[in-house]
């Protein structure tokens, strides 16, 4: 899914590095000041990859390449990925954020959160079997509802994207067909639909196509007054998705890690049933002292005080676990031999 907190992570880091060391940036979102960013060396970071810049794998294939400091993914790097970077001993990643996704409409008529969708419908709708928005199967979901006899125009991602994973990794959760058919990655093989390049244009496109749906992040669903769907979680619950659903959805899951990060159809009842993760990866061994120092006291930064502006930006605060798995995990990261981050390890 990535992430605008990314985008906002990548916006702060050139400032700090602008700076020099002063340690007064401003959060895009409020206007605010952060009144406890870092202090870092002086120090040009460049990071790519996610929702607001190129896409998950264009943040993973950039870093792989070092033409970046860092990258960011809603989905972090695989076997193959790792090994193309120099194993899984030379790379950290990261959790930066929690954020959850929308199945956002285009239907007059229908105000935000009054279609109703379930695991199954879900599922036909992009497995191209349910193709009518007054199909039998929609409408016994939704009663009461003049749904209109008028074709779905399904969008979808693209490009390689992390959000994509998410999605799929949902469907292939909840449904068997789409599990054997499609199965669940960053770029697959749709069997209907049109494509776009990145959550925006997605956006953009459901907005422009009547009778369209598709995949968005809550964020900007919210900040471009999208209107999307109600979704039946786990628990039989309808929700409509928000930062607090994907807090619920994440208490479900405590032993997260790169390996093991799936959340997606999470019980509870006020779960939001397509949530998830983003990441951040850095190489372990950083060549150069003083840019790898800035990074990795920023990255400290952004994992606590800098989760308080998560909410701003629709999505929400890291749970405590992986913060500190975070702080340990950026202690590993070393230049000349030495450790970077100077933090008390968290207990």
């Amino acid at each position: 899914m990535k992430r605008v907190l990314v985008a906002l992570s990548m916006g702060a880091s050139v400032l700090l590095a602008a700076c020099g060391g002063s340690s007064v940036s401003t959060n895009p979102s409020t206007g605010a000041p952060f009144t406890s960013a870092p202090t870092p060396p002086a120090a040009q970071l460049i990071g790519t990859g996610a929702t607001k810049a190129l896409g998950s794998g264009a943040g993973i294939s950039q870093l792989t390449k070092k033409v970046v400091d860092f990258g960011a993914s809603d989905v972090p790097m695989n076997a193959t990925e790792l090994t193309a970077a120099g194993g899984s001993d030379n790379v950290v990643q990261i959790a930066s954020t929690l954020g959850t996704e929308s199945l956002a409409y285009n239907l007059s008529g229908l105000s935000n959160g009054q279609l109703k969708l379930t695991p199954k419908t879900i599922a036909g709708i992009f497995l191209g079997t349910i193709k009518n928005w007054n199909d039998p199967a929609l409408a016994a979901d939704n009663s009461g509802v003049s749904l209109p006899n008028q074709p779905i125009s399904v969008v979808h991602r693209s490009d390689g994207s992390g959000t994509t994973y998410i999605f799929t990794d949902y469907l292939s959760t909840v449904s068997a067909d789409w599990k054997s058919k499609v199965g669940k990655s960053k770029s697959v093989s749709w069997p209907v639909g049109q494509g776009a390049k990145g959550n925006e244009a997605v956006a953009t496109t459901i907005k422009q196509t009547p009778g369209a749906i598709g995949y968005v992040e809550l964020a900007y669903v919210i900040q471009t007054n999208m209107t999307q769907a109600s979704l039946q979680n786990h628990d039989g619950n309808f929700v409509i998705p928000s930062a607090d659903g994907a807090t619920a959805a994440a208490s479900q899951f405590l032993a997260i890690n790169p390996t093991q990060f799936s959340i997606v159809d999470a019980p509870g009842k006020d779960s939001a049933p397509i949530s998830g993760y983003s990441w951040l990866m850095l190489y372990k061994n950083q060549p150069e002292k003083t840019k790898g120092t800035a990074l990795v006291d920023f990255l400290d930064w952004l994992v606590t005080d800098g989760q308080q502006y998560a909410v701003n930006l629709h999505y929400a605060k890291l749970p405590a676990n992986l913060v500190k798995d975070d702080i340990i995990a950026l202690k590993t990261v070393t230049s000349g031999g030495s450790t970077l981050l100077n933090v008390p390890a968290p207990s």
